[in-house]
């Protein structure tokens, strides 16, 4: 590969992942899509990471789909292969991720790349970046996760406002509405999502993706059938060496040192 279109650095237990197509305000083709995938697949791999931290290069976050790949093959089936080939697996693979991730937004999240962002577990924004659900724009529905986060995240009334209207959210607003995590100056921005990311890479890993599991399917699981699964996961955190790090820790009086195991 001549360029790399998803950049991958390492700072002890974080991986940060760089969507790299500033020219574009990093709108995905499919080239990106599929390494911003494998680089979520070696990161699951690799026990030596410990939380990821997802943010983009140059002036903008992620603006969404690369529209010039619609054109060059205008028919529907283009767009669904793009969105079953590109979309779903990296919004799953972001979900699936037995580690916390942290998206540092350092600009305007558009669409796609909107859904992106709040497909991570936490998202610290840049206080100049915005929220666009731009699809209806140009005559589209939500994809990656859109109609199902944005209800959860900030209740049916706003979510219909920001898919149909279309409008800009600016990101201090977002965190007014509880849409992400916060919002930081502009200069602050990698300085906050690291020291949130190392905090979290110095927790019980294991917990956190077990907790993060849970999540997951606390969001369509009847209550009994949740209940059965809390009791299954606790007993697979019970056998963990963090788990008896912590109580040691805690019978010791002292601060616990996670390993992640």
């Amino acid at each position: 590969m001549t360029e790399d279109f998803v950049l991958r650095a390492d700072s002890g237990a974080v991986a940060v992942l760089t969507l790299n197509r500033p020219a574009v305000r990093n709108c995905f083709d499919r080239r990106m899509a599929l390494r911003l995938q494998e680089h979520l697949a070696a990161c699951a791999a690799d026990t030596r990471v410990r939380a990821v931290v997802l943010t983009g290069a140059g002036p903008g976050f992620c603006a969404g789909q690369d529209l010039n790949e619609f054109m060059a093959c205008p028919e529907p089936g283009r767009i669904r292969a793009t969105v079953e080939a590109c979309y779903n697996p990296t919004i799953r693979a972001i979900r699936d991720l037995e580690r916390p991730v942290v998206c540092a937004m350092n600009g305007t999240a558009a669409g796609a790349g909107a859904n992106l962002a709040l497909a991570c577990d936490f998202v610290i924004a840049a206080e100049s970046a915005c929220f666009i659900q731009s699809f209806t724009k140009i005559g589209l529905v939500p994809d990656s996760g859109g109609s199902f986060f944005l209800p959860r995240l900030v209740g049916m009334a706003r979510a219909t406002e920001l898919i149909l209207l279309g409008d800009k959210l600016p990101a201090a607003e977002a965190a007014r509405w509880g849409l992400i995590h916060r919002a930081v100056p502009d200069p602050d921005l990698m300085e906050a999502a690291m020291a949130l990311a190392r905090r979290l890479a110095g927790m019980p890993t294991r917990a956190l993706g077990m907790s993060k599991r849970l999540i997951n399917a606390g969001v369509v699981n009847p209550l009994d059938a949740q209940l059965d699964l809390e009791r299954d996961v606790q007993a697979e955190a019970g056998g963990t060496a963090d788990f008896r790090e912590g109580v040691a820790a805690f019978l010791e009086k002292r601060p616990p040192r996670f390993e992640g195991r």
